[in-house]
């Protein structure tokens, strides 16, 4: 995704400011459907600040921001005002600083749209979309706070998220850590005592034994190739084939490819909803909408019905061609055919969220005895083996 520098005339004259799109014709149809002739249209490399990082904002903070600044202007403040409040008494000191940038450039005659387009990293595409409709509208109040309601609801959607995937995460690491801990540790104490009984020892003591002597020994190693390969992958997701690769990968997993399904229906359908409500042309929806998925799969997916509607077909004849919920399709046909698709939309997405709730109970039931089992053969098997010694020795012993 690059951002490009503008300059261009609108109703209200010349304006200028940035804009994040794939490419140059996307940033110029994005202009386009604001109501702006660009005269200046320029691609530009945004670094961070050596030896900073940029801002990183939470999604609840967000959303709070969001909604505080919904309800200064729609008690009457003016938006100078409103701005210079956030950045003094903000609950997010990046949100603070950002804050303090964007009201000097409204004060230098900017758009709030373009300088909050300013800071792409924190506030996307869909929120400076949404800026600009309701500008132009003189719905500011309004648009903001059907942003704040749509943050807020995508906050709690990542949190199920994160939820569910953090139990059995939290699990499997503890119990990694408590075996490794044994092996190097504990099991080499019990081997050094062993020698001394003389007797052969059980066949599970030596296959223990062994494995110890083996994480001892390569402990080192494996944790350096560990690193690399999570570094590895991670690098890979960065670039365009190994996130599809990965992503496919993903839609695969038996247990988890229900869940991310349901997660980006839920994301989609709410994002077009919104955007749609506040009446944001249905082509620059669907490629803000595509961003939203968090799956490379279902963003391709997105981005091809958009191709299909920019052809002069409907959005339900492309979403048949591809793996999509039934139900899905038919309430997009009715919201198509009765004019109320943001309605439709939003009770797609209502629905898919009760499901996201549902499937993260249930994954949550499934793993637990997984997990208890897990635990039980693993750690009690290595007690087990270190005992067996001890238990003949007292049985020869009487």
């Amino acid at each position: 995704m690059a951002v490009f520098t503008y300059r261009g005339h609108a109703t209200a004259g010349v304006v200028s400011g940035q804009l994040e799109a794939p490419d140059r014709p996307a940033a110029a149809s994005a202009l386009r459907a604001r109501g702006i002739v660009a005269t200046r249209l320029e691609a530009q490399v945004v670094r961070p600040a050596r030896g900073r990082r940029p801002p990183r904002v939470k999604d609840r903070e967000l959303a709070l921001y969001t909604r505080q600044l919904s309800t200064m202007i729609s008690a009457g403040l003016p938006i100078a005002q409103c701005l210079a409040i956030l950045a003094e008494q903000g609950d997010s000191a990046p949100l603070r600083q950002i804050t303090a940038q964007v009201a000097a450039d409204v004060a230098g005659g900017a758009t709030l749209a373009d300088a909050f387009g300013k800071h792409p990293r924190v506030f996307g595409g869909l929120f400076t979309n949404m800026l600009q409709v309701g500008e132009t509208a003189g719905a500011l109040d309004t648009i903001l706070r059907r942003v704040a309601s749509y943050l807020e609801k995508a906050a709690a959607l990542k949190r199920k998220v994160k939820a569910a995937m953090m139990y059995p995460l939290t699990i499997v690491g503890v119990a990694t850590l408590v075996v490794i801990f044994m092996m190097a540790f504990v099991i080499p104490t019990f081997a050094q005592m062993f020698k001394n009984f003389g007797a052969e020892l059980p066949l599970p003591t030596r296959i223990v034994i062994a494995l110890s002597e083996f994480v001892r020994a390569f402990l080192g190693p494996f944790v350096a190739v560990a690193a690399a390969s999570a570094y590895g992958i991670r690098r890979s997701y960065r670039t365009a084939r190994g996130r599809f690769l990965i992503d496919r990968l993903l839609l695969k997993i038996p247990v988890l490819a229900p869940l991310i399904r349901k997660v980006a229906i839920a994301r989609v359908t709410r994002t077009l909803g919104t955007l749609i409500a506040c009446g944001v042309p249905i082509l620059e929806s669907l490629r803000i909408t595509a961003k939203t998925a968090g799956n490379q799969i279902i963003e391709d997916t997105v981005m091809m019905a958009r191709a299909a509607i920019a052809a002069g077909r409907t959005l339900t004849e492309p979403l048949r061609a591809y793996p999509v919920p039934a139900m899905v399709v038919q309430m997009v046909n009715v919201g198509e055919q009765t004019g109320s698709m943001e309605e439709m939309l939003t009770k797609i997405a209502d629905f898919y969220d009760d499901e996201v709730d549902a499937a993260v109970a249930g994954l949550t039931a499934l793993l637990e005895p997984v997990m208890i089992v897990f635990l039980g053969v693993v750690i009690g098997g290595l007690v087990i083996a270190m005992y067996l010694p001890i238990f003949k020795l007292v049985t020869v012993v009487r």
